[in-house]
């Protein structure tokens, strides 16, 4: 089974566009029948996230953490006790592609780092056409490069947990992962191939995250 993983602090405006996509992705044909497992966790909500993600056939966690890693970590063990293989990872404010999971898992890697791409800059106002080229001109949206975003990111089940998993922090969580993968000696694809879009909102859900980066940009 494969597993995906959704952390979400009241995110009920962009979690459906999120999860339809996700779905979409879980029955593309390529994965030959494969079950895949959605869940979105919860992390101290109070608006209508719940509502939302109920009404897609995912699995729905909720904790009181306010803490992004602790929330993937959540997730993460949820999967792997119902027997995942492989956990793949994004958010709620990103859309991923049709051929997400099949690009990650034909990669062959214990572990992929994928990109992102942000198609619309208009919640920067004025300065967003200034931050989309300060963006472009020092992003690496290609294969090879060296980002890392749990907005776009899979590891085999084994190495995960190799790893020690996620660690409960409140930003830069998915980069303490791969430093954690790195040193076990997991086998690491940094590939464009599994497209993601995601949002280039103002108001970030976890600080230090890529929402300040890209705050920071137009600053």
């Amino acid at each position: 089974m494969i597993g995906i993983v959704i952390p979400a602090h009241n995110e009920e405006a962009c979690l459906g566009v999120c999860l339809v996509a996700v779905i979409a992705a879980a029955r593309h044909p390529a994965l030959r029948g494969e079950p895949v497992r959605v869940v979105v966790v919860l992390d101290d909500c109070d608006d209508g996230s719940l509502a939302v993600a109920q009404a897609h056939a995912v699995d729905v966690l909720q904790v009181q953490a306010r803490n992004v890693g602790a929330a993937r970590a959540a997730g993460a063990h949820h999967l792997l006790q119902a027997g995942a293989r492989w956990l793949a990872f994004t958010d709620a404010d990103t859309v991923v592609s049709p051929d997400w999971l099949v690009a990650q898992l034909r990669l062959g890697a214990q572990a992929v780092c994928g990109s992102v791409e942000v198609r619309d800059w208009s919640p920067h106002g004025d300065r967003g056409e200034a931050v989309r080229c300060h963006f472009e001109r020092h992003y690496r949206d290609a294969d090879g490069h060296r980002h890392i975003h749990g907005a776009n990111l899979g590891v085999c089940a084994l190495a995960y947990q190799r790893a020690g998993g996620f660690a409960p922090l409140a930003c830069s969580e998915d980069v303490a992962l791969v430093e954690a993968l790195q040193r076990c000696g997991a086998t690491i694809a940094w590939s464009a191939a599994p497209r993601v879009v995601t949002s280039a909102r103002t108001h970030a859900r976890a600080r230090g995250g890529f929402g300040d980066t890209l705050l920071a940009m137009a600053s």
